[in-house]
Formats: structure tokens, sequence, C-alpha cells
């Protein structure tokens, strides 16, 4: 999970791409960076920490040109380092700037194939770096002698697909060529397309969300789709093609969870209307495990679960009520490092109003439950706060197994659902009843929004992995490696280990 940006404009871009980042700063905290282009140069700069904290004057200063791409960071591959902060900068063939959202699962065959066969050095261990040099060989490959068209930019594109598995949204520059901005085949991560007329000449940006393009005062065109290419050139003409060969749908169903801004639309469903159907599904549910004269308030875990709350006090006839108020300038519990830290940011995230508990039955309504951390204390908050009784409700079902598209869901043994019933994991987090949302119903509120979403990338909560590439085994290895060392080392151990599964890439 990450927010990736690219602006072609007719006017200087550096303010345009930090207001962006700004837009998508909850897509990722630990990291930021900005690369444009002027005259054929790349200027980049780029640093671990909030978007507001990494850029200053004088770096924008620096920032030159009509045209770039940023990006903000949340590790799930690879270590926190600001080395892999992104953008990424590759200079052959023509000199190549990318940016991704995403995670590769066949990163591991990949870089032993660049090396061995592209010779082409990876230098971190993040897969944006391995990503950006299979373009840029197959960009290389394309081209025609020095002169590079969009038929051979989308020539590229077709390869990669062949090459590449997994989630990857991707926007790149090539220097004294243009803008380019991908999809993978299964449209697991999300892309859209604004268009502004100027003055000069039309303006485009691709962003991850499309409150990143209307923030930004541009028209919202359309959702990049499943395995398309788009390339904006030099002359700010835009080409478009379909580069996959069997291109799905499969948007994150997490994305509607709990990702995405509630202001967004994501392929074609508002994220705000999915969440208040969430809620509605949810209600239902309920109202057959937990008699409703029961539950004296409804009360949200903010921010991303209120529309869902806000639906489900409606439909089942109880007050709505704010209980807990959010520090906003502490980060999201599910991104920190460290069961303690997370335990710790709880208490300092959010507070109770105990006049809201105070002898009451308080059913809270979170938007998931991953480790189960957070939830226990905020349960136990209530608590501490005068509650009588405290039920909780997840507008998602239980998150049973790790996401690999892009998320850092734990090991399954982290995953407080894992191995667990429903009712020990009400024990678990000390809860007077706990309700989940059916994967079912979470699919129907998204379909509901957009009929034409019909498929999902669901995994963290059926295991069904679209991509088609991910065993036990495969999972295996990435708890393996995690267990010894965490992300900042475990890519090395998750390269030995795929290779030793897969013999035939390290022989080639």
């Amino acid at each position: 999970m990450c927010g990736i940006v690219g602006v072609v404009s007719q006017t200087p871009v550096n303010q345009l791409l930090y207001d962006a980042l700004l837009l998508l700063q909850h897509r990722g905290q630990d990291a930021a960076g900005i690369a444009t282009n002027h005259s054929s140069m790349f200027s980049m700069y780029k640093a671990n920490g909030l978007v507001r904290d990494v850029f200053r004057t004088r770096n924008m200063r620096s920032l030159q040109g009509n045209t770039g791409i940023g990006h903000c960071r949340y590790p799930t591959a690879g270590s926190s380092s600001e080395e892999e902060a992104q953008p990424f900068y590759v200079n052959a063939p023509f000199g190549i700037t990318l940016a991704h959202n995403g995670n590769l699962t066949n990163q591991a065959e990949l870089k032993e194939a660049l090396f061995r066969n592209d010779r082409r050095h990876i230098n971190t261990n993040s897969d944006s770096e391995v990503l950006l040099n299979v373009l840029a060989h197959e960009i290389q490959e394309a081209a025609n002698g020095y002169s590079l068209d969009a038929d051979a930019v989308f020539k590229a594109v077709g390869i990669v697909h062949r090459r590449v598995r997994g989630a990857y949204a991707v926007v790149a520059q090539i220097a004294g060529h243009g803008m380019l901005a991908f999809r993978d085949p299964y449209g697991i991560r999300p892309l859209c397309l604004g268009m502004n007329e100027s003055e000069n000449g039309p303006e485009y940006v691709v962003a991850s969300e499309s409150v990143a393009l209307e923030g930004m005062g541009f028209r919202f065109v359309r959702d990049i789709a499943p395995g398309e290419a788009i390339f904006i050139d030099t002359e700010s003409k835009l080409h478009e093609r379909q580069c996959a060969e069997n291109p799905s749908l499969n948007p994150c169903a997490f994305e509607f969870v709990y990702l995405a801004r509630p202001d967004s639309v994501l392929d074609g469903a508002s994220v705000y209307a999915t969440r208040l159907k969430m809620g509605e599904y949810l209600a239902d549910k309920i109202r057959k495990e937990i008699p409703v004269e029961e539950i004296d308030v409804v009360m949200p875990i903010p921010d991303s679960s209120r529309p869902a709350a806000i639906q489900l006090a409606l439909k089942l006839g109880v007050e709505y009520r704010e209980g807990f108020i959010k520090n906003r300038y502490i980060g999201r519990t599910f991104i920190m490092p460290g069961q303690g830290m997370r335990k710790k940011s709880v208490r300092q995230k959010l507070n109770a109003i105990g006049s809201e508990f105070k002898g009451k039955n308080v059913l809270l309504v979170d938007d998931s439950i991953v480790r189960g951390t957070t939830s226990r204390e905020i349960v136990q908050m209530a608590r501490e706060a005068g509650a009588r009784k405290v039920f909780f409700a997840s507008a998602a079902p239980p998150v049973l197994f790790p996401n690999v598209y892009g998320i850092d869901m734990p090991t399954r043994e982290e995953l407080i659902a894992y191995g667990r019933t429903v009712e020990e994991v009400c024990a678990e987090i000390t809860a007077d009843r706990l309700v989940y949302q059916d994967i079912e119903a979470l699919k129907r509120s998204i379909s509901d929004v957009n009929p034409a979403l019909t498929n999902f990338e669901a995994s963290c909560f059926d295991g069904i992995y679209v991509t088609g590439d991910v065993t036990p085994a495969y999972l295996d290895n990435l708890e393996t490696a995690r267990h010894n060392g965490g992300k900042g080392v475990s890519q090395e151990d998750v390269v030995r280990t795929q290779l030793n599964l897969n013999p035939a890439v390290a022989a080639e």
C-alpha cells in the first residue's frame, strides 16, 4: 500500500506533486519522494518521513520541470531505509524514474534473471527496483536504435506483464520521451487518470486514488484498466493500449474496507458508499446474533469505520454516538512496527469520552481486526470509561491469511483470527460479544455500488490468491524470513528460499 502520482503539466509541476502526495499521505507515512524532468534531465529528492517533513523550500526549488512523479511509501518489501524510498532511477536506456504501488510475488526469480541474463545489478532489497530494471531492459530491447515511440513502449510493457507476477500500479518517466503509467493484468492496486485543459494545452495526472485528482482541480477521466498502459509523449499527446493477454479486474477488497480515503472512487465504486453498505449488511448479521434491545449505543472506532457504524446504527434503530476522540498526529497503528509500539500508540491516538460510556451497553464498530492488539486496548478503554457491556463488530470478515500484494499483513500466527473460533477471538479481545462481517456480504457491499465489479482480490479473508503463483510453501518461506529478522533482512532470505523451491530458475 503506497501512494503514487504522475503529472504532465504546462507549468512547473513540483507544487502539484507535493499537493497530490499530501492527499495520498494515508497510503504511506514511512517515506516520500518526487522526481521531475526538465530538458531531459531528472531532479529527484526523497527521504524518510511524512510529506510535510521531507520537503523544504530548497528541495522544491531543485525539482524543476513540467513533468514528474511522486511516491509516499508504506513498506511491505525490503526495509525502511532511506535508500529504498521511491522513486527509483536507472540511467539506461534513456534514463528512467519509476514509482510503484504493490508487491511482486516472483521478485526472487526476477532478481536472479536480471543478474544472470540481463546483466543488471539490483542495489537494494526493494521489489520496485527489480520492477524498474525489468521495465528498463524490455524498453531497451523494444527500442529501435536510439528512437523510442509509443508502440515500442507498449511492447515493452506487454513483456513486463508476462515476466512479472503480483500486484503493481506504476508511474514512470522516460527522459526525453514522456511519461508512462500501467497497471497489472489483475487490476489489484488502483490507478486512475485525470485531465485538465489549460491555455497552453492538455495536462494529465495519474494517481492511486481519485481524491488526488480532484484535490488538484483535475477532472476525473477514468480508471486505468487492468493490464492497460498509457503513455503521454513530450507533445502532451495521450496514447492508450491494452498490453496484457487476458486481463481481468480483481480490485483489492481491503482497499474499500480500510486503505482508501472515503471520498475516493475506485474502479467506479464510491469507497464511502461501499462502507455504508458494509454497515447495512453487518446490521443484518448483528440482529441475528445480539438482541438489539441490549445495545444502548453504537460507536465507531475512528475514522475508517465511521460510515459503516452510522448506517449500522440507522438500520438497527439504535442511537449513534461518538465515544472516542482521535489524535490525528499519531500514525496508523496498523502500519506501526512492533507490538509494543502499536499497543502504546492506541492510548495516544484515542481518548474515551467517559460520559458516553458510563453505565451503557456499547456496540463498537471497527473496519477490521488484524492482530487484535488495537481491539483489545479499545475494549479495555471502553470498560475503564464505565461501559457495562462492550460488544464488538468488524465491518470486514476475519483476517486469516497474509496479504502478499502490497499490504503488510503479519504472519499467520500473528493474525488473531488464525486458528481461532469467533468465540476465542472474542475472549482474546475481552469483548462480551463479537460479530464479523461475512465475506460474501463484504463483496456484495462493493458490487451493490458498482455491479460491474464481480471479482475481488480478498486473499487475506479467503486465502485465494488471484495471481495463481502463491503456494503454501511460498507463504511458509515468507514467514520464515520474517521470523529471521523482519523486513530489513528477510528479502534476501526470501530470495534464497524461493530459489531453492525453483531450482530451474537458479540454474538459468
